[in-house]
């Protein structure tokens, strides 16, 4: 799924404003709910009240339309003058009677003109049907029902009694009450956002403090961590990752600064010793011999910037994630044959010291080839026990393989490591003098740590520990990646 474009900064929302305007938009949300809600009620109630009032007027109208024995037709009436009449508007019930063909029969004294007359409704109270209708009378709402009167005698078989109210106090009412919840739908809507945004200030002030405070800590200023008040858990968290991701980072760039020193003074001493011997030489006249002995001490100091920059590379490389792999998924590799083609460029590397190798292998022969690095650390291993064992030493070499990995261990008769095994591991480090005399003229000081990267990077682990009867042993564990072709059978 393909990624959503950035956002400009114009185009970002503070969250304090986001906050304050999602906790308002549901509170008037909720409200204008609330008060719909609470206006279709008052609507049914009164018009509930409307229906059971007109009801009752027409029961009451009936029995005197019907109550006369000749069959003469009254209504129940008050006796009001005009001005009397228009005092009480609003409470009049406008009453008329109707023969079943809709002819007008009798009607209320206040009644200038008859009621609208609906047809239909008409022939549903024919058939005895009690019938509502809303409609209009005189330019005002009117609620109207058609009242049959034929349950009173078969003398009124034929007359429909029709009863009408005016809905202008209930829709006055209406609107009136419709503006109040308006009104109140606002006032919720301006306090919630006014709310809204103080508490959002207050909780999102934690997150400037904590932006204010990273803000200030730069490369000089790593140490620092961030103290900012948090008095949630989130935020606490916030701040104990942030702390946590500050300690790695200042790790991290201390061990890189360390290593930049490092490499630096690496590589200077030998471009320092190069132009020391050019500048005695060219200072006179020199022999052949003597300029050709110079050549060959200024290539040898070349072979070792050329070994260092090697081994930097394949440090980078390796923490990068590539280790010049070679292989491919669903490949198997011969550890037994890789195993004695390192030990047999070894023996090769070192002739004339009768170095003699032991190999055990246990498990199967065959690994798969997701094994990172398996023939780089054999090569970095082996070397360094060559390089600190004296002429004559021994060296064995174990080789675990399991479906999870490979477990290597190369142990040595040299002179051990020293107080701290575990430091052989860190870049251009090397043991006291003990381990170094005479032998260690070509180490780099990174073998173990291009073995350590590899191990760590294949999700395995390295160890060092001195023997108890002289030298030292040195164990790596490989891991096989998900990914089978992230393997590594090169030689260094």
């Amino acid at each position: 799924m393909a990624a959503s474009p950035p956002l400009d900064r114009e185009d970002l929302i503070p969250l304090r404003r986001l906050l304050a305007l999602r906790a308002t938009g549901v509170m008037t949300g909720a409200m204008a709910v609330m008060a719909l809600a609470c206006l279709l009620g008052l609507r049914v109630q009164l018009d509930s009240e409307i229906n059971a009032s007109i009801q009752a007027v027409a029961s009451i109208q009936a029995s005197a339309v019907t109550d006369s024995p000749d069959g003469e037709m009254h209504l129940h009436e008050w006796e009001l003058t005009a001005e009397e009449a228009g005092s009480v508007a609003e409470l009049i019930r406008y009453v008329q009677v109707w023969s079943v063909e809709g002819r007008s029969l009798l009607r209320s004294q206040f009644m200038a003109s008859d009621l609208p007359l609906e047809m239909d409704a008409l022939r549903a109270a024919e058939d005895g049907e009690i019938t509502w209708r809303t409609t209009s009378f005189e330019g005002n709402a009117v609620r109207t029902v058609y009242y049959p009167l034929d349950r009173f005698g078969p003398a009124h078989n034929e007359h429909i009694l029709q009863v009408a109210a005016p809905l202008g106090g209930r829709n006055e009412l209406l609107v009136r009450a419709a503006l109040i919840l308006a009104g109140i739908t606002l006032a919720v809507g301006i306090v919630s956002y006014w709310g809204s945004w103080w508490l959002a200030g207050r909780a999102v002030r934690p997150v400037h403090e904590v932006i204010d405070q990273a803000e200030t800590i730069g490369a000089g200023s790593l140490d620092r961590r961030i103290d900012a008040y948090a008095n949630a858990t989130e935020y606490r968290r916030l701040v104990d990752v942030l702390n946590t991701m500050l300690a790695r980072i200042q790790a991290s760039f201390d061990v890189q600064k360390q290593f930049a020193a490092d490499a630096s003074h690496e590589l200077r001493s030998p471009l320092t010793a190069m132009r020391g011997e050019i500048e005695v030489t060219l200072r006179r006249d020199r022999t052949p011999a003597a300029y050709r002995s110079t050549l060959a001490s200024v290539l040898e100091e070349i072979d070792r910037l050329t070994r260092i920059t090697e081994d930097l590379l394949a440090i980078a490389r390796a923490e990068a994630g590539f280790d010049g792999s070679g292989g491919r998924g669903g490949e198997v590799i011969d550890v037994r044959q890789l195993a004695e083609t390192v030990i047999e460029r070894i023996l090769a590397r070192h002739t004339g010291r009768e170095l003699s190798v032991s190999l055990h292998i246990g498990g199967p022969d065959r690994a798969s080839a997701g094994v990172a690095g398996l023939g780089q650390v054999l090569w970095n291993l082996l070397e360094n026990a060559a390089r600190y064992s004296p002429d004559g030493g021994e060296l064995d070499v174990s080789i675990s393989v399991s479906p999870t990995g490979v477990d290597v261990a190369v142990a040595d008769s040299g002179p051990g490591l020293g107080a701290d095994p575990g430091r052989v591991f860190e870049r251009f480090y090397r043991a006291d003098t003990v381990r170094t005399p005479g032998t260690s003229g070509g180490s780099t000081g990174l073998g173990l740590s291009i073995v350590k990267a590899l191990a760590e990077r294949s999700g395995g682990a390295v160890s060092a520990r001195n023997r108890p009867t002289g030298g030292a042993v040195v164990q790596v564990r490989l891991g096989i990646p998900e990914r089978p072709d992230e393997a590594s059978v090169t030689l260094g």
